[in-house]
This record gives structure tokens, sequence and C-alpha cells, in this order.
């Protein structure tokens, strides 16, 4: 276990994620020839939807070898769209190398996945490529991971010239310049460094010593000695410092150019954590309600996440896994303690990408695939039935976007809903729901190229022929002032009657929490077993708001009072006070309409600065800065989302096709009144 990697490739849209794995499988010898995402022949990306696109959309698993290390990597996709791929990757990994453009240095998603692995606590390598790229700016990417996401970096390698003039690295550790002979980087010799790199090569060779020495003391003294300190040394203290999330190791190269590759293959075997480095994982017992540990041990009771599910079209429902203890056998049964279900294990696979290797075995600290669940899901936890443990589950991200979606024909529309139910069971930020006026199926995802992806998947996958709405804002609804209800749920129909009285208190939350149920009513003014069922009406009533029918939010709703009637009160009639209560308070509360909003980031040449700028004043924009790159402007800004649909084409315009943006959610906020009348109006 000591000699497995769990690794992540996480990155930046046009980072050059997969160009790295494609190479990282090259060199390690698991595939002969290095694939190519713009001419679509690379196996990491192997959907129809990534290689027309060039995109990564589904996360990728594979498992390669080098220097007698086993290395199981996953290829993430850098658009926001499905950001969820990385976070059940990165909740699932012990490492991750980030790469970052060597020309636009920290780009905005390079920010949301830096966060991500913050949540998880990731030790990480960075990688910046791109370095023969024109404008490209090794140094300048480095202080953009200072400046932006306050990174403690230590720089291992510099680039040997940059742009057309890139043609090898220099090693700080061991003071080497390594050269590269030939265009398949299969070929290189170490040199000394060159006379005009040594001056910067020293710098950042005692700048690196100066920064490993606060992390040991006997280090420390030798550095403020001057004496010589052992490679080794270097080598164990910055793996310890990696781990512990001290500091961030920075490397370089071009993967397209094949250069820089072996290098970052022994700083993941040499720097990121093995499943011995990391903490015991931590889950709650469901029968004791304790926290307890298991550690990643062969032996130890079964303790394993399910990460992803795919519809695989030869083996059918595919369930990923991570195996944190114990072990999973093919042929045996497990249990699934989040769902309280027993799962047969069919058949356990090895995955590169879409092949399959079939094992019989996935041992603790390892990754693979389970054919043969039917309960399991994203998320679940997988344990023995005797010693079960609940692990943290995922964060799952707000779905933003809607659109209407109908068969072509009344033939599909048992097709639809199967095939909508399978793309549910897959991506759990895609959700789907019937609208009780029209009769029409609603689907929500995180923006419009995810639900573009999906309506593709549908034909192609499914042969679901189906008609495609407009996309649609998914608003949220709040109250913005507190306000008390009493509500008396009084029937009496001959027989037994219903009864049931609350008096609740609706105020607003602060923003971003969870809508809250609080119980503040004496004992025995309602009996104890009647308040779960004021909080279901409360929840149930809380789908739909008042003002258009959207999910309401940031909402806490308090029990103060009320009362019952010893034979006509029942659960149902709690039930139905609740939730018919919250809607009567929402309306004194001053109920408002939140709109997501959108952080933009457009990368313009200078000369259209202007009329981009002018263009998103009229979106409603709340401009956060510009940074001048060379002869190019990066544009911060938020927007709301309802301005950005086709914002794509409109950018082409303005720019004569030179212009590129990217967008990730930010936060939901309140419409303003004028807008808040024309949505109304238009609902």
């Amino acid at each position: 276990m000591e000699k497995t990697r769990n690794i992540g490739i996480i990155a930046h849209i046009d980072a050059g994620k997969t160009t790295t794995t494609e190479r990282l499988l090259f060199y390690t010898g698991k595939i002969h020839k290095p694939g190519d995402v713009d001419s679509g022949t690379s196996q990491m990306d192997f959907m129809a939807q990534e290689r027309e696109r060039g995109i990564t959309i589904k996360a990728a698993v594979t498992t390669c070898l080098w220097k007698g290390y086993q290395i199981n990597i996953i290829d993430t996709p850098g658009h926001v769209d499905f950001t969820i791929e990385v976070e059940r990757s990165l909740r699932v990994l012990d490492g991750a190398v980030v790469v970052i453009c060597g020309v636009a240095g920290v780009e905005t998603q390079s920010e949301t996945v830096w966060r991500q692995a913050d949540r998880y606590q990731i030790p990480r390598l960075v990688y910046v490529n791109k370095i023969d790229r024109v404008s490209a700016d090794f140094e300048r990417a480095v202080e953009s991971l200072r400046k932006k996401l306050d990174v403690p970096t230590i720089v291992l390698f510099l680039p040997l010239g940059q742009e057309d003039r890139f043609n090898g690295i220099i090693d700080l550790v061991r003071m080497k310049a390594i050269i590269y002979d030939d265009d398949l980087g299969l070929t290189s010799h170490e040199d000394e460094i060159p006379d005009e790199f040594r001056d910067k090569a020293l710098y950042y060779h005692d700048e690196l010593l100066e920064k490993l020495s606060e992390f040991k003391d006997d280090l420390m003294v030798k550095y403020l000695e001057g004496k010589e300190i052992e490679i080794e040394e270097i080598y164990d203290v910055l793996r310890n410092a990696t781990i512990n999330l001290k500091c961030v190791p920075v490397l370089c190269g071009s993967s397209f150019r094949n250069k820089g590759i072996q290098p970052l293959l022994d700083a993941i075997v040499q720097y990121l954590p093995s499943p011995l480095d990391i903490p015991p994982v931590k889950g709650v017992n469901p029968i004791t309600h304790q926290v307890e540990e298991r550690p990643p041990l062969k032996e130890a009771p079964l303790s394993a996440l399910a990460f992803k599910v795919v519809t695989d079209p030869y083996v059918g429902r595919l369930t990923y896994v991570r195996v944190y203890s114990g072990s999973i056998r093919a042929g045996s049964y497990i249990y699934n303690s989040s769902r309280k279900e027993k799962e047969r294990v069919a058949r356990l696979l090895r995955m590169h990408a879409n092949q399959r290797e079939e094992v019989l075995e996935i041992e603790a600290g390892d990754l693979g695939a389970v054919v043969g669940f039917r309960f399991t899901s994203t998320g679940d936890t997988l344990s023995d039935e005797t010693e079960p443990i609940l692990l943290e589950t995922l964060h799952i991200p707000i779905s933003v976007v809607s659109i209407a979606v109908e068969p072509k024909s009344r033939e599909d529309l048992n097709s639809l809903s199967l095939a909508l139910s399978k793309l549910a069971d897959e991506d759990p930020t895609f959700k789907r729901k019937i609208d009780t006026e029209t009769g029409q199926t609603i689907i929500y995802g995180m923006g419009e190229l995810h639900l573009e992806i999906i309506s593709d998947r549908l034909k192609r996958e499914f042969g679901v022929d189906v008609k495609i709405g407009n996309p649609q804002v998914s608003y949220r609804e709040t109250v913005t002032s507190s306000s008390t209800i009493r509500y008396k749920h009084i029937k009496q129909t001959g027989g037994k009657g219903q009864y049931a009285d609350v008096y609740l208190r609706i105020e607003p939350q602060q923003d971003g929490k969870d809508n809250e149920f609080v119980n503040e009513i004496r004992e025995g003014v309602i009996p104890t077993e009647y308040i779960p069922s004021v909080e279901e009406g409360i929840n149930q009533s809380l789908e739909s708001g008042v003002l258009a029918g959207y999910p309401v939010v940031n909402v806490r709703v308090v029990l103060i009072d009320g009362s019952y009637h010893p034979v006509d009160s029942s659960a149902l009639a709690f039930r139905i006070a609740g939730a018919r209560a919250v809607k009567e308070g929402m309306k004194k509360a001053s109920p408002a309409l939140l709109e997501p909003i959108m952080f933009f980031e457009i990368i313009v040449p200078d000369e259209y600065l202007g009329v981009v700028v002018s263009d998103l004043g009229r979106r409603r924009a709340d401009l956060q800065g510009i940074e001048v790159h060379g002869h190019t402007r990066i544009i911060s800004a938020k927007v709301p989302l309802k301005e950005t649909f086709g914002y794509v084409t409109i950018l082409r315009s303005l720019t004569q096709g030179r212009g590129a943006f990217n967008m990730e959610f930010a936060q939901y906020k309140e419409v303003p009144s004028l807008v808040q009348a024309e949505i109304l109006g238009s609902v």
C-alpha cells in the first residue's frame, strides 16, 4: 500500500489536464501512442460529445505503473458545468496535480478546484503547463498562485528558456539541467546549468532551502551554518511538508511538446501521499452514533465510499468505489449503511477510461468498479453489516438552469422517463420534476452546456428524440422580514374530525444557510409525536414559494405555540396545519425573489476592452476588476445568470471571435424590484 498513489488531475478548462494525463500514461507504458484532444484521439476523453467538443465531460479513471509504484489517476473536467465530477473525485483521492496554464496563470476554475481540494484537505503539486506557448511566463504564473490563492509555493523546477526557446528544465534540488533530445521526450540528458540561467537557479535553490529549513530544526541549523544538505534529506522534508499541507511544490513543462512529464511522475511518487500517509478515515456508527476510525488495513472491517455511478452499454450499471479499509471480493455480499440494504458484488473491474479489466478483489487504499449493485447511489457508504459505519458524503453544487423536455412521439414517453432516471442516477447535479400545472417534464442542471450534453445523450445513448425548450433561470424565493402566524386546521366530517393548531414565527436566515426548523413550545402544548409532522408539513410547503412557486431558501421557521384535541388531533392534521401556516406567514414576511449570480472572467485583446465593458453594463454586471496580461485584458465581474444566456455568440461578435469567457456560480442575490415585476409577469 505504501507504493500506491491515488491522484486526480484538476485544473481550469483548457489548461491541459487530459493532454497531461495522456503523457503520463504514455511514459508509464500504459498506452503506446499519446492521444490528442484537438483531433479527438485521446483515450481519456472517450465520449462522442467529449471528442467533438475537445473538452472533458466525465471524470475518467485509469491505473499505471512507474518505477514500482501503482498510480490510480482520475482525469477530471475543467468546465464549471461538470464541477460535480471534480467534487466526487477529490472526495476519494489522497493527492492532486493542479495544472495551470503558463500563459494565463490562475484562472476562475483554478480557484474553484483549489477550494474543492481545500475542503477535503488534499495535498497538491502544481504543474505549470504550456511553457512553450507565446506569452508564457513561468514566474508570473507562480506569482498568481501566491497572490490569488495564497499558496505556500516551493519551486522545484525552472524552465530552460520559454516560448519557442523552451528545450528543457532545471532541477533546483540537484542543480542540474535536463535537456530533451527528441520531440517525443523519450530521451534526455543531464548537463550543467547554462551560465545565462545560473544566477536565477542559485536564487531559487537558496529560496527552496530557506523555506524547507522552516519545517525541520536540523535543516535550519545546517542552512544557517552554510553546511551541505543531503539531497535525500531535502526529499524527505519536502515530502512531509507537502503531505501535511505546509507547502505546495511547483513544477513546469509542456505536455503537448512532451517535456517535463517524467519529473512530474517522479514528483507524484516522491511527494504525494500513499493511503498509509493520510489519517484513518472517520465515520459515524449508525447504531451507537459514535465517531469511529477505520485504519487503511485489509484486515480491518470494510469501509468504502461509492463516488460515481455510470450506465455502461456492455456491463450495465457500474458503481465506482474507493475502499478505505478491509476489502471487497467478487461474488460476496456487502452492506450499504446509507440505504440499509444488502448488495451483491457480481463482478469487480479495474477501469482504464471506458475499458475494463476484471479482478477478484479490491483492497484497502484502492479504487475500482462494481457490477451488480441495485440500490447504491453516489455518496453511499459500504461496510460490513456487523460493523456498519457512515462516512462523510459529498457536497452537491446547486443546479441553476432549467429547460422543458418532451418526447416527439407518445411512444417515447416511457423511454424518456427511464432515460432521465438513469441520467439522474449518474449525475447528482441533474434534477427533474413534473410541472403539476402544465404536465411538462422540467430538467435542471449546472448550465447551458450541461443541459445541452444531457439532451444530446438522450438522443444518442438512449434513442429518445426530444423537443427542448429555451433555458430558464432556476430562481429561489425567501423572506426579508419576520412575521407570526396562527393557523388552526379544523375539519368535521361526521365521525372523527381533524384538529391542529400551530403558532409559527417566520424569519430570514443568514445568507447561504439552509432552511431551519426550531421547536420552542413548552412541553405538553402539542404532544411530542406530532412535532415531526409539523416539521414535515413546513418542509413540504417550502418546496414552492408564494410568489411564483420557486423553492424557498434562507428561512427559519420557529414553532412557538399551539394546541391539540385529545380525540380529533392526528399527524395528518398537524402536517396540514404546518404547511398552510408557512404559506400564510410568508405572505406577511415580505417575500422576495432571489436570482443566481455568476462570477464572470472574460479574456479579450485590449482593443476590445471598451465595447465588452460597455456591454456588461447593460447586463446588470458588477465589475470586480481588470487585469493586464501583455496585450490581453482579463475582466472580472458578477453577472445575473438571466443576462448570460447566449453570451458566447455575443462575445464572439463583439471581439471578432478573439474573446473567451469562463463563469461559475457565485451566490443567490435578491432581484431588483423592477426586474422582479418583469419576471413574475412572465411566469
